[in-house]
């Protein structure tokens, strides 16, 4: 039976997401013995035009090429999964959505005309149709694995949507808001990082984005009571997810 094409594409990102998949190791010859790798360029310097079974792709849209090609290898895949925070929302990037890049492209090139750039940097879902986003900055091995075994199985991956408190709780590790008033967005976030941070003593920086149904807003107000000012909330919520709708209409709300 042949063997299932597999792509792995990059966008504006930092390659982070792609390392995760290489830093599989003994799990990535496995899939490498159950897959064709077509396509990734971070890994093999063999192309292979298409079409493709799979299609893993990192990184946002930042230019009007960036949404032409996209579009192409959406047509030219059977299942298109997002990878990482810069796929599914837009990544640290989208902090020029809440800016003016004609005026820091002035600033900052010699020849800004030279610069062919979108005005925002959005997530792979704003242009195409996609089948499945995998979280994180970057993206958890064993989340990766668990995608593209079920893909493989032709049954849904089994990603938690619950909030990172649900791991501190799992885990034993004390609520450091609460115990420390120490800020934290871990109420708001999607689990997934094996409870890195609040496991050091440090709040969550949201890395995962949005848990489903977040409420932004109550822990904005929890946040205020231990004297975080809007201009400290407004950032909180912009940085590896800030283009996430959640996280970006909060962050709007305390400008």
């Amino acid at each position: 039976m042949a063997k299932l094409k597999l792509a792995v594409w990059k966008f504006a990102s930092c390659d982070g997401c792609q390392l995760t998949l290489l830093d599989c190791e003994d799990e990535l010859l496995e899939i490498a013995g159950a897959l064709e790798i077509a396509q990734f360029l971070e890994a093999t310097s063999a192309i292979d035009d298409g079409p493709y079974d799979i299609s893993l792709v990192e990184g946002s849209i930042t230019t009007a090429h960036d949404a032409e090609r996209i579009r192409a290898i959406r047509e030219k895949s059977k299942v298109l999964i997002t990878i990482g925070a810069c796929a599914t929302a837009g990544g640290i990037q989208s902090l020029r959505n809440f800016a003016d890049v004609e005026a820091f492209t002035s600033a900052v090139y010699a020849h800004p005309d030279f610069i062919s750039t979108l005005k925002t940097s959005t997530a792979i879902s704003d242009h195409v149709t996609v089948d499945f986003e995998l979280r994180g900055c970057p993206v958890s091995k064993h989340q990766l694995l668990e995608l593209i075994t079920a893909t493989l199985a032709g049954r849904m991956p089994r990603v938690p949507k619950v909030s990172q408190c649900t791991e501190c709780k799992l885990n034993g590790t004390v609520c450091v808001m609460v115990a420390k008033g120490t800020p934290c967005l871990g109420p708001v976030t999607q689990a997934g990082c094996g409870n890195l941070c609040p496991a050091h003593g440090r709040g969550c920086y949201g890395c995962f984005g949005p848990k489903e149904n977040p409420n932004p807003q109550a822990l904005s107000a929890q946040l205020a009571d231990l004297g975080m000012a809007s201009r400290e909330l407004r950032d909180f919520y912009r940085t590896f997810n800030a283009g996430a709708p959640a996280f970006a209409e909060e962050s709007k709300s305390h400008e």
